[in-house]
């Protein structure tokens, strides 16, 4: 188990380059499975849950070439169907979330899929209901060997277009149905489907492979069906998430950053969530700038006078993977804000680590905590504590390099699930942290 040790209590100051974004990769990646013609991707993030699908598209006979720092090459012509019957894939796939999606590319283009029950974060029940019942509503057979907790879908006559509701606007679940419908014969129309970007970044990748899809960024797509795919060339989009974890990072350090070529049109309602808080948030080009908040910041109220209320919701709502960076940011806050993950229920119970640290949050229930600033009248406590999952992870440590003294970090490797070289980035803009093995 890795750790990190963070000297806490130095501002920063400097440019840094947001990574590839995790959450379209995952996607991404899944789709070459469509085609057997060579797909090229760029700007992909060098880190564990990354890697470890292009690893398990190897294993399946996928040949994959790193052509430069960031960028691949794929090729789906010829895959090893056993290995998706092993104990090997059995275990690889079980231990990344996103595994789940080679399901509907690999069901559209070869009438059958497979996964075990795949992991990820332990942030409360996250179901896989809407993406069987998608592929159900294709003409796909379901099976679960609850034995084995192992899932399989069979379309052995192919898929045939169909109209369906998704009972939740699922991002991997409507990626999934996509990826199996764009193979379909006739018209799919998916209504509540999720339109974050990534989900329109897929979308747009599989049109230029071939695929017909319309509504593109809203919650109705209607998909025709094709019979083949070619290969393509894509470029995945700057994490949004970690973007926003750099703006909570630069204000609770007090800090002087700039955030380059973080892709404006695509952050929807971020920049101006962080400024509820009062962050100042400049637009230089493409470029965040964060100034050195040295007088601090303070929670705008509602209209009304009443405490402000930040909650997720599906995009173009807050995205949920920032709620903990708004959290641990308002506890040196001038002001008081209600945090409501309506989302997750376990993804406030990071918390406590927090309140040891000194903070005053208050724990409503798992999905609210009233979060008291301190307005930098006192500084955080330094201590050790263990990253529960890769969000919580990254909000602890911007907690530690805010806070005075040494802060220990355990089990990184959920940070780094997220986060390409953190440890690396940061210290070249000041920051104090070492990575103990």
């Amino acid at each position: 188990m890795g750790t990190f040790q963070i000297e806490g209590g130095h501002s920063l100051s400097g440019e840094i380059q947001p990574q590839g974004a995790k959450n379209e990769t995952l996607q991404i990646l899944c789709a070459v499975l469509l085609t057997s013609e060579k797909v090229t991707i760029h700007n992909i993030p060098d880190i564990i849950d990354v890697n470890k699908l292009i690893s398990l598209l190897r294993n399946l006979g996928v040949k994959i070439e790193k052509i430069g720092r960031s960028n691949y090459s794929f090729q789906s012509d010829d895959l090893n169907f056993e290995y998706l019957e092993s104990e090997a894939f059995k275990k690889d796939g079980s231990g990344l979330r996103g595994s789940i999606m080679i399901v509907g590319p690999l069901l559209g283009r070869f009438g059958k899929g497979f996964i075990p029950k795949p992991g990820g974060d332990k942030i409360g029940r996250r179901r896989l209901d809407t993406h069987f019942e998608g592929f159900i509503k294709l003409g796909a057979e379901f099976r679960y060997n609850k034995e084995e907790r192992f899932y399989g879908v069979e379309a052995p006559n192919g898929l045939i277009g169909n109209d369906m509701l998704l009972e939740e606007a699922s991002v991997t679940g409507t990626a999934n149905i996509v990826m199996a419908a764009v193979c379909a014969r006739g018209t799919t129309t998916i209504y509540n489907a999720a339109c974050e970007p990534y989900l329109q970044q897929l979308c747009k990748m599989l049109n230029s492979m071939g695929a017909k899809i319309q509504g593109i960024g809203s919650n109705l797509l209607h998909i025709e069906g094709v019979d083949t795919f070619t290969g393509c060339e894509h470029r995945i989009l700057p994490d949004m998430i970690e973007i926003g974890s750099y703006i909570g990072l630069a204000a609770m350090t007090k800090s002087e950053i700039t955030i380059k070529n973080v892709g404006w049109e695509h952050l929807g309602i971020i920049p101006n969530t962080f400024r509820k808080l009062g962050i100042t948030i400049e637009k230089r080009g493409d470029d965040i700038h964060i100034p050195a908040h040295t007088e601090g910041y303070e929670i705008q109220n509602f209209i009304d006078g009443s405490i402000m209320n930040i909650s997720d919701a599906p995009w173009p709502g807050f995205t949920p993977d920032l709620l903990s960076i708004i959290l641990v940011v308002a506890t040196q806050a001038r002001g008081s804000v209600l945090i409501h993950q309506k989302m997750f229920e376990s993804r406030l119970f990071f918390v406590d680590k927090l309140i040891d640290m000194g903070a005053k949050i208050i724990l409503c229930d798992p999905h609210r905590a009233t979060v008291i600033g301190h307005d930098f009248q006192s500084n955080l406590r330094s201590t050790t504590m263990t990253s529960p999952d890769i969000r919580a992870g990254v909000a602890l440590l911007i907690a530690a390099m805010s806070a005075k003294g040494t802060s220990t970090i355990h089990n990184i490797e959920q940070i780094d699930r997220g986060y390409e070289n953190i440890d690396e980035r940061l210290r070249a803009i000041g920051a104090k942290i070492k990575r103990i093995a």
